[in-house]
């Protein structure tokens, strides 16, 4: 894999498991990278760390708040040539007791917060005919997962915005692919199996043993897996690539 120097990569949802994962993946490739998140403690940590060269603050659901971190960002370490569009929220609840609402509110980070962060760079990009856009869908917008409606029907709305996008962009230097892992080894997912063990008072381990049963693979997956193929994706080698989904699940699709 040839270096990302001299290449600016946005990452929201930056501060943490798969976001964090492949802010210093890109990083180690050679790229400057902006670590994007709500939640300050973490953006700084990962700049401590050398995983990032800088972070803003924002909430991707807000499009004002996101196109002026983008600008702020491009200020200060040049244009944005890279966007993974990474920040995303779950929410597991039975069809009939999720309320408009809830899927609204799944909607506005998952969905709207993907076209909000594409927006405030794809000009840029096509103006000076080089980017890569890595939207984070799942393998829950590929496949149904019983009782995540709103956040798998999220997920397979960005796969259909990325395939449309790809042609739209197909000759102007740009790529839009979409990254699509299985469970992986995150702070979220360990998040939602306590959850998951407190309403059902299983164990954290059981509830880990029930999503695993069915995985070819047999084990969660880890971000760094799913970071290299982000990094490809952001590669030159990979210029011939657009409107795809690269699936990291273990075989599960």
């Amino acid at each position: 894999m040839e270096s990302l120097a001299g290449r600016h990569a946005l990452v929201t949802g930056g501060g943490r498991g798969i976001g964090r994962s492949v802010a210093a993946t890109l990083t180690k490739a050679g790229a400057k990278v902006t670590v994007l998140g709500r939640q300050e403690g973490p953006l700084k940590d990962a700049v401590a760390k050398g995983q990032a060269s800088a972070y803003a603050i924002a909430d991707v659901a807000d499009a004002g708040a996101i196109t002026d971190a983008a600008k702020r960002a491009a200020a200060d370490a040049g244009p944005i040539d890279i966007l993974i569009a990474n920040a995303g929220i779950t929410g597991s609840a039975p069809f009939a007791r999720t309320t408009p609402d809830q899927f609204r509110s799944i909607f506005d980070i998952n969905v709207m917060g993907v076209v909000h962060s594409i927006q405030a760079v794809l000009g840029g990009m096509i103006a000076r005919r080089f980017g890569r856009i890595v939207v984070m869908s799942s393998t829950a917008g590929l496949k149904g997962y019983a009782y995540v409606s709103a956040y798998a029907a999220s997920k397979h709305a960005v796969v259909g915005l990325v395939r449309s996008l790809a042609l739209e962009t197909a000759k102007s230097g740009v790529t839009v692919n979409a990254v699509c892992p299985s469970y992986t080894d995150t702070e979220m997912v360990h998040d939602d199996m306590a959850r998951a063990a407190r309403k059902s008072g299983r164990t954290p381990d059981d509830v880990l043993a029930a999503i695993l049963k069915d995985k070819p693979l047999g084990r969660l997956i880890k971000p760094e897996e799913v970071a290299a193929a982000v990094l490809y994706l952001c590669s030159s080698q990979a210029a011939a690539v657009t409107g795809t989904t690269l699936t990291v699940a273990g075989g599960e699709v």
